[in-house]
């Protein structure tokens, strides 16, 4: 049974910065295979990809909203992901979902991020 486990999330003031991290066990293949992504979803709205990291670590994809604050990466022999968020605003607020894929999509219970002064 594939399980990923999150931490990290919170409450943060706007300039602050938080670390998510996501576990990942269960696996049928070595980790190194899979493409690696976090997403968000605000109240109301769909989720989206924030961003992704490549199964051969050939390239990361950061959305508009987040590119030069946040850093996605991955350590294939702890099996984990991070995505370190900096320069939070408000706007950021919404639960973080990590997601794996390789033939099949595997995501995480999601992680509360509020930025609120």
């Amino acid at each position: 049974q594939v399980q990923l486990v999150e931490s990290g999330g919170g409450l943060v003031q706007p300039g602050g910065s938080l670390r998510l991290s996501c576990t990942v066990s269960g696996l049928r293949f070595r980790f190194s295979l899979y493409s690696v992504a976090w997403y968000r979803q605000a109240p109301g709205k769909q989720r989206d990809v924030v961003a992704r990291i490549s199964g051969d670590d050939s390239g990361i994809y950061y959305s508009d909203p987040v590119r030069g604050r946040f850093t996605a990466s991955r350590d294939n022999q702890q099996n984990t992901m991070y995505l370190e968020m900096t320069s939070l605003k408000p706007e950021d607020t919404a639960i973080y979902y990590c997601n794996v894929h390789w033939l099949d999509d595997y995501w995480g219970q999601g992680t509360q991020v509020t930025v609120s002064s």
